[in-house]
């Protein structure tokens, strides 16, 4: 694969994904994958050929540094 983008088929990513240990044991969570860029691909683990989204190494650290200060934990149930 050329290139790397937002929405290419999670299963063509020769990647190694893993997901939270908070995951659902029935495997509806969001799992992660490092890119050889630095960057990271997200995917939903329901549809693990589904697309995958792609951030920038800035744009992960932005939201975990966000997630980390809790800046999200309105949207916990």
């Amino acid at each position: 694969m050329n290139s790397i983008h937002n929405g290419v088929p999670a299963d063509r990513l020769t990647v190694a994904w893993r997901k939270s240990r908070h995951s659902n044991p029935n495997g509806n969570c969001v799992e992660v994958a490092p890119l050889a860029d630095g960057g990271v691909a997200v995917r939903n683990s329901r549809y693990p050929e589904g697309p995958a989204l792609v951030y920038t190494s800035a744009e992960i650290r932005a939201f975990i540094l966000g997630a980390k200060d809790g800046e999200f934990d309105d949207m916990i149930n």
